[in-house]
């Protein structure tokens, strides 16, 4: 008997070893040191509060600096290096409290806040509603939005003038694109 409790746990253990929190990096797992925004060309290493994450139709994970420059991404990835018709499957972001992976397709946003991002004002994701505004009320946030609220507009107004020291940050226009242009990720 014992020895089969002993079995179950180590089966379980490994079972469970390794588990991804469903995006491309795993709890804990460090992101390569050399890995860069693909929309700022920003080193994310340095920033892990802020990562976010899209898993892409062919399976691949880009991984970036924040919420802001995920959306950028979002609205128009070919304009950042997706080969064509290589669509957005899913979107992954830490809770700003917890920094826990959560679904970014579920997460609440909180805008205009005292807290800033690696480059600036930023996009603050929470897993509640009641997370951010709570976060709202104690940040003097601006407005609070679902995944489906933010525009293409919204993004632009906070990556606007946003330059990397020493560095010219990519010019992209994401107008013309909206949530309705945008193939919205599976999920499961």
């Amino acid at each position: 008997m014992k020895n089969s409790l002993i079995l179950i746990t180590v089966l379980f253990f490994v079972a469970t070893a390794g588990v991804s929190n469903s995006a491309g990096l795993q709890a804990g797992e460090s992101v390569n040191k050399e890995s860069r925004c693909p929309v700022c060309g920003m080193f994310v290493a340095k920033y892990p509060q802020w990562l976010t994450q899209i898993t892409m139709s062919d399976g691949s994970t880009e991984i970036f600096d924040g919420v802001k420059d995920l959306m950028a991404y979002y609205f128009a990835p070919q304009q950042f290096g997706a080969a064509a018709g290589n669509t957005v499957d899913e979107v992954f972001v830490k809770d700003y409290y917890s920094q826990k992976w959560i679904d970014g397709k579920k997460a609440i946003f909180v805008q205009g806040s005292d807290v800033y991002g690696p480059m600036g004002h930023e996009l603050i994701p929470f897993d509640s509603q009641a997370g951010a505004e709570s976060f709202f009320k104690d940040h003097h946030g601006k407005k609070i939005y679902s995944f489906a609220e933010i525009t293409p507009d919204v993004i632009e107004s906070l990556r606007k003038g946003h330059t990397m020291k020493g560095h010219k940050m990519k010019e992209h226009s994401m107008s013309g694109h909206t949530m309705q242009d945008t193939p919205m990720p599976k999920t499961n």
